[in-house]
């Protein structure tokens, strides 16, 4: 009796499913496709992924025209900055013909809206994106985005070559010199630094570029150019010099945080308000806030008996040494790969300023800072990568390329590079400008043609483009 009432209560706690089939999925037209020759039905492919979306800044509201560029004018009307204009005027370095091509496919979007951050809906999509055509006028506060494809590059087999440590370059050391050249005048000249190549020598220290300028870079003068600002070892991109006394001492002049006081030339002035560095830097992350300044001064202290040096950001006790530290910053795109591309433009120049700054201040530390980010990097691989792609709301897939040198120092390698680089670079016309210097009493009409602000863009080393372009690979 005792057997047959639990029998049925365990014939009762049985739940019973029903066998009827699922519901069939959506209809879809089949499509006819064929593989190994053999033709048969089968369901329509998804359509094209998307691709990351990169953010460019606000459309400011200039009184003059942009650097390097003609505006469109029309008689009587004031000038005008079209699309493709504003897209070539940031993507400098990019082929017209590229640029082109995404207007041509109507990936190129807008938003028009204030200097505010974009509206978003849902899971993080972005609302009122139109596509635009080239010709159309740019307006205060108009927003482009476009996809990462941009600024996409091929990759050279054939890595950056360091030169030997010798005060005294051979022939192929010289040609290599000369090539990192991007421009050079009477004043100034403007290199595009490699990584790892120091900028300032020391006793242990021979092959950096202020010893290696001054035997390669004459160009015919007697002395070698100088250097008027620094970069670190392990950060590339443009590196400014002054060829002459009176240009470096005005260089130095221009980008030192003193107040400066207004000289008679109005046009003088407002070249020198135009003088802007930017950086591009992948950091581990995202900050919270898409735009930002940053305010957090920077103080030095010695470890191991004073044999190393560390930037920290001050203690608001103001008990020790501390120099002001201000950055703008910008986030470029989504989190892809648990990382970002950000924009960083120092407005105050501190040794190690924008490496603090990312990894202190907004708790990003740049790939391959090891000094600042150690502890993030250790935990990096086993961060959660659940990144969402703005436009659908879906998780991206990053497509692992084939081969295995094209993961050289960037994000795919065990110990990836430094991923900051100088990228934009504006300042004054100092040649035009050399009669003001006391060097020139007259104007030199050749000169007063050319333009009073000159804007150098230098394309990202090997390893930071091979990052680059993993992270705007078509998502599968």
């Amino acid at each position: 009796m005792t057997k047959t009432l639990l029998s049925k209560r365990i014939f009762l706690s049985v739940r019973h499913f029903s066998r009827a089939s699922p519901p069939p999925p959506a209809p879809a037209s089949p499509v006819i496709r064929v593989s190994n020759n053999i033709a048969h039905l089968g369901c329509p492919k998804d359509g094209p992924k998307p691709r990351q979306l990169l953010s460019l800044p606000a459309f400011p509201a200039r009184h003059q025209p942009l650097p390097g560029k003609n505006p469109v004018s029309m008689p009587g009307q004031p000038a005008r900055i079209t699309a493709i204009t504003w897209l070539k005027y940031y993507f400098d370095d990019i082929p017209g013909p590229v640029i082109q091509s995404h207007f041509n496919k109507g990936l190129v979007q807008i938003e028009c809206s204030d200097l505010s951050d974009p509206p978003k809906g849902k899971q993080g999509q972005l609302q009122s994106l139109r596509k635009v055509s080239p010709n159309e006028v740019m307006e205060v506060g108009m927003k482009l985005y476009v996809p990462v494809s941009a600024a996409e590059s091929k990759i050279s087999k054939r890595f950056d070559t360091i030169p030997s440590g010798t005060l005294y370059p051979n022939a192929d050391e010289i040609e290599y010199l000369q090539r990192l050249v991007m421009y050079k005048d009477s004043a100034i000249m403007v290199l595009n630094k490699p990584p790892k190549l120091p900028v300032k020598g020391n006793l242990p220290v021979h092959n950096s570029m202020d010893a290696l300028a001054a035997a390669a870079l004459s160009y015919g003068n007697e002395e070698g150019p100088k250097l008027v600002h620094r970069l670190d070892r392990e950060i590339s991109g443009l590196l400014l010099m002054g060829r002459t006394k009176e240009s470096v001492a005005q260089l130095h002049w221009l980008f030192s945080d003193t107040t400066k006081a207004k000289s008679s030339s109005k046009t003088w002035d407002e070249a020198c308000e135009a003088t802007t560095q930017r950086y591009w830097a992948l950091v581990i992350g995202s900050p919270k806030e898409k735009q930002g300044v940053i305010r957090a001064p920077l103080s030095k202290v010695l470890l191991n008996d004073g044999k190393t040096e560390r930037v920290i950001i001050a203690h608001p006790s103001g008990l020790e040494a501390s120099q002001e530290a201000i950055t703008e910053y910008r986030v470029l795109g989504p989190t892809i790969n648990g990382c970002s591309w950000v924009e960083l433009t120092p407005i105050t120049g501190r040794k190690h300023q924008l490496r603090v700054h990312c990894a202190e201040a907004l708790g990003t530390p740049i790939v391959g800072d090891y000094k600042y980010g150690w502890y993030v990097h250790s935990r990096w691989k086993q961060m959660p990568r659940v990144d969402i792609e703005p436009t659908t709301g879906k998780p991206y897939r990053l497509r692992r390329p084939e081969g295995l040198d094209v993961q050289k120092g960037s994000v795919l390698s065990k110990v990836p590079l430094l991923h900051l680089h100088c990228r934009e670079l504006v300042l004054p016309n100092v040649a035009k400008f050399q009669h003001l210097l006391g060097k020139e009493s007259k104007k030199n009409p050749i000169l007063s043609s050319k333009p009073d602000v000159l804007r150098f863009v230098a394309p990202m080393p090997s390893h930071m483009k091979i990052s680059w372009n993993l992270m705007s690979s078509y998502l599968v």
